[in-house]
């Protein structure tokens, strides 16, 4: 059953189950009440059974008593003592038989008191017929003895009707037990036939139900694979789109720095004349071209550093441990952090599985970035540090899954958060090129990181109040005594001179 249902929607689910457990019950109402009808057809039978052997013991008693009677006349007639033989067989079977009628009528009151009666009859026969062996008519007591004679048909004729009554009874009542018996054994036929009409259609209904759902559950699942079959043509459409666009934007950038090393080459000899022959107007002019020319090659480099990462290279992941790469990072921009007075605070973090290049990539933009949107006036501060999250706190990650979150934060200009999809983008800046320098990649370089990692960035800002980056990497569980140095907890402060 569950093997069947397990890929059905919940609500077919529900009504398949329904109908097997509604078909289940009606099987088991019908078992019920089949053994309770079938138990009373057989007590209707025992009742029935119990009345046969009644009239049975009833009629072997009066046989006996008649054999008593029987014995004791012909032996007072004839005095011939093999007419007592009868006599003595019945005597000691009689009381057996009286017992076994008195256990059968226990529970009949009334055939209980005609019992009692009848008990009495065959004492006093017994009694009788005993007092009339013992007389002998030879002795002339002829008279009393045909007294005793004429008690005894009174006496057998008062036993016949008894029996008769009782037996009248007991046929009566084998009557009753057979129809109840009947009646029990017809409702239980149809007890059973109804139960099993309804039962089948409960199945076939259930059937029809279960057949509907796994036919439009393989009708989806064969439009699934149409979808899926456009999708993947799609995807393969889309990934050499893709490979050709990054080919194009690495071998683009790449080609055209040579030229413009030769725009930056002559641009810097026609300048030098320019300022030898004093003319301010051209010394202007090729300013500005050396200008465009550098922030033209900053671009292509980034677009290039850009295009290296869409394309994999490099792409070989290995244990990286983040004090080393950040305390790195901080020695190579030292002198601009103290020509800053900047003060950069680093926790504890973690060693990663990464990319070298592209992690080295991703934190030096985004320290870059901190020591660039300072303001004015106010001494730059950092700080970076990282904890261990359950992925259910992002609707990007895996729940249940660990992760790190390394937290970037500065007390720069800060952003507006309505920008904040937009500054992942590339080349798209919240600020003019001349107010802060830059060509407006570097955060879509960090996203691109962050996407070939399985990662998650995001960043939480308000307009002067600085900008909070968080970086949200897959946990790596991996102990720092596993390696030759392991590097203890600091912190790397720079204060201000």
């Amino acid at each position: 059953m569950k093997a069947l249902t397990r890929y059905l929607p919940d609500q077919a689910r529900q009504r398949i189950a329904i109908g097997f457990i509604t078909a289940m019950l009606l099987i088991a109402i019908g078992f019920g009440l089949s053994f309770y009808s079938y138990n009373r057809h057989n007590q209707d039978n025992s009742l029935s059974r119990r009345t046969d052997f009644v009239i049975n013991d009833l009629n072997e008693i009066l046989s006996l008593l008649k054999d008593v009677e029987t014995g004791a006349r012909g032996f007072v007639l004839t005095q011939d003592s093999i007419y007592l033989e009868t006599h003595q067989a019945a005597l000691p079977v009689l009381p057996k038989h009286l017992k076994h009628l008195n256990e059968l009528i226990v529970d009949n009151p009334a055939q209980k008191q005609r019992f009692d009666s009848l008990g009495k009859l065959v004492q006093a026969n017994i009694y009788r017929t005993n007092q009339l062996i013992v007389l002998s008519p030879t002795r002339g007591n002829w008279t009393q003895v045909k007294s005793y004679l004429l008690l005894g048909k009174m006496r057998m004729d008062d036993a016949r009707r008894l029996v008769a009554a009782m037996i009248s009874v007991e046929r009566a009542l084998t009557q009753t037990h057979d129809q109840q018996a009947n009646q029990s054994f017809n409702t239980t036929i149809i007890t059973i036939l109804l139960l099993s009409v309804l039962t089948f259609i409960v199945l076939i209904v259930s059937y029809n139900v279960l057949e509907a759902e796994l036919t439009h559950r393989q009708r989806v699942e064969d439009q699934l694979r149409g979808y899926e079959a456009e999708l993947k043509a799609k995807i393969q459409q889309l990934e050499t789109s893709n490979e050709e666009l990054e080919r194009f934007a690495f071998v683009a950038s790449h080609d055209l720095q040579e030229p413009l090393r030769k725009i930056q080459s002559f641009g810097s000899i026609l300048q030098q004349r320019s300022q030898q022959s004093a003319d301010a107007e051209t010394g202007e002019y090729m300013s500005k071209i050396m200008q465009s020319a550098e922030r033209m090659s900053k671009m292509i480099k980034d677009l290039l550093h850009f295009s290296r990462l869409s394309a994999g290279l490099g792409s070989e992941q290995k244990t990286i441990r983040l004090n080393d790469l950040v305390r790195r990072i901080l020695a190579d921009k030292e002198l601009q952090i103290k020509g800053l007075n900047a003060k950069v605070d680093v926790g504890d973090l973690p060693v990663i599985k990464g990319i070298p290049f592209q992690i080295e990539q991703l934190f030096t933009n985004l320290i870059a970035n901190a020591l660039k949107f300072i303001r004015p006036g106010v001494a730059p501060r950092i700080q970076i540090k990282a904890e261990t999250i359950d992925g259910n706190l992002y609707p990007e990650l895996v729940s249940g899954q660990a992760y790190t979150r390394i937290m970037v934060s500065d007390n720069g200009i800060g952003f507006d958060e309505k920008y904040l999809t937009h500054i992942f983008q590339i080349f798209q800046r919240l600020h003019s090129k001349t107010t802060y320098e830059g060509t407006g990649i570097g955060l879509a370089i960090c996203k691109r990181v962050i996407q070939t990692h399985k990662g998650h960035i995001t960043a939480i800002s308000q307009p002067g109040q600085g900008a909070v980056f968080i970086i949200i990497l897959p946990e790596y569980q991996q102990s720092l005594q596993a390696y030759d140095n392991p590097i203890p907890n600091e912190v790397y402060s720079y204060p201000v001179s």
